[in-house]
């Protein structure tokens, strides 16, 4: 009990510090008309001073992944089986083919760049996965190596500043292309790299887009399990297996996420409380926003070469490129 009331001390600041940024981004969405995790994540960036050492640091952290977590849990409640079905086979021939492609070659490239062949995996994964939380998922899943801590900051914080920079570029993207409701939400869902910036992307444009995103978003985020798995027989079968812990190979916040939209596709869940959790929801994914733009620190990519930016750039622009390319492929 006491140890509850001490954290709960502890992550308050940090909490309250996100729910007031995630309060006045709802007024200015409101008030003018642009998309409130946007907002969210320009006033978070403008307080990243209180994420460093302080009071705040802890409860920022825990809202910026445990809160994280529980807004995209939630978010299953605004969906339902029908809604996966009618996506039809689309999104799971762009997110298979995508996933592989995307990796092998990072893989190559990385290679033929110079680095070790798993920072092209560890990248690649990155990218084609669920950025940040698929770089430290793969990361545990690899052998030690003198450079993996600095190759996996790099990933993390690369791959974050990207994905933060596709989410304000590829809504413009699409509706430059004029792709419709459903291709629009499969592209989002496709390439952006972390689960809150295809949320903030998505449901940016509209409900529906965010809804599509999202759905494509966590089959990629499914992937982990087979992609941890290749990772672990690559390195043994070429002799650079090690014996650190494993991650969990599937995030809870997935299976809840399905669990819900299995729920709520039953009909048996009143309709009051599955608008109560859509709108709970709507709350920890502004908040949860606001929280990674108080983590951004753009500033720490000058510290590292300029080859690493390449190749993650590189990777993120093929991602793109080859999803326009599959979502076109048909017509």
């Amino acid at each position: 009990m006491n140890h509850a009331i001490a954290r709960s001390r502890a992550l308050f600041p940090g909490v309250i510090a996100c729910a007031v940024v995630a309060a006045a981004a709802s007024f200015l969405s409101q008030h003018y008309g642009a998309p409130v995790m946007l907002f969210a994540l320009m006033l978070g960036m403008a307080m990243n001073f209180l994420s460093g050492q302080g009071p705040c640091k802890p409860g920022i952290e825990f809202t910026a992944r445990q809160l994280l977590r529980w807004g995209v849990a939630l978010l299953g409640l605004r969906i339902t089986g029908a809604q996966v079905v009618s996506l039809g086979w689309q999104p799971v021939l762009v997110v298979a083919v995508s996933l592989v492609l995307t990796i092998g070659l990072s893989m190559i490239v990385a290679r033929l760049m110079g680095f070790n062949i798993l920072f092209g995996l560890l990248s690649g994964g990155a990218t084609a996965i669920c950025g940040a939380s698929a770089a430290l998922a793969l990361s545990a899943a690899l052998p030690p190596h003198p450079l993996k801590e600095r190759a996996t900051l790099f990933t993390v914080v690369g791959v974050s500043a990207l994905s933060t920079f596709t989410m304000i570029l590829y809504p413009m993207l699409a509706r430059s292309l004029g792709l419709d409701t459903q291709t629009a939400g499969i592209f989002l869902g496709a390439t952006i790299h972390d689960v809150a910036q295809v949320v903030g992307a998505g449901y940016g444009m509209s409900q529906q887009v965010g809804d599509t995103a999202t759905l494509v978003k966590l089959m990629r985020v499914a992937t982990l399990l087979p992609v941890i798995l290749f990772a672990v027989a690559f390195t043994r079968a070429t002799g650079r297996a090690g014996d650190g812990p494993r991650p969990p190979l599937l995030p809870w916040f997935t299976v809840g996420f399905a669990a819900l939209v299995a729920l709520n596709s039953t009909g048996w869940l009143p309709k009051a409380l599955a608008q109560a959790g859509s709108g709970l929801s709507g709350w920890l994914l502004v908040a949860a926003m606001a929280a990674i733009g108080m983590k951004t620190q753009l500033r720490e990519l000058a510290t590292v070469g300029l080859r690493p930016v390449v190749l993650m750039v590189g990777e993120t622009v093929f991602l793109a490129g080859l999803a326009l390319a599959l979502l076109r492929w048909p017509h």
